[in-house]
């Protein structure tokens, strides 16, 4: 393997501790959080199997745990309450702190408020379709 990428192949686990590959050369079978997720399926409380890691310049590497498919659980499904739960989370990110207000669109951390509120001398002009 060219260069750098030779640094981060250790099959065996000698040099990191657990089997390490370079970006992209993972063997099939393992796979990532995002990964598994795509496919509907968590890690389910299994250790992580391998890691591939990505040289960067100037920084440390980037560093990707991978998890074995067959030992994959399936991703618990949705219930009413957590359902419920997370709108009215959602509602509260949505709703303006000075006029208690739904803005329709989450409010800026950096503003603290809905943009009318935070800039209330800048006029307004409709948008109309020409």
């Amino acid at each position: 393997m060219p260069g750098s990428f030779g640094k981060c192949y250790d099959p065996t686990g000698a040099q990191f501790g657990i089997p390490t590959y370079p970006w992209r050369y993972a063997p099939d079978g393992l796979a990532t959080r995002r990964q598994l997720r795509a496919r509907g399926l968590r890690p389910g409380g299994q250790p992580i199997a391998a890691q591939v890691l990505r040289p960067r310049y100037r920084r440390g590497p980037l560093v990707a745990y991978l998890y074995r498919l067959d030992q994959a659980k399936p991703v618990r499904p949705m219930t009413p309450g957590k359902r419920a739960a997370l709108a009215k989370a959602m509602c509260a990110r949505r709703t303006c702190p000075a006029c208690r207000t739904d803005a329709g669109y989450v409010i800026p951390s950096s503003l603290g408020m809905c943009v009318p509120c935070a800039y209330p001398d800048t006029p307004t002009t409709p948008t109309s379709c020409p």
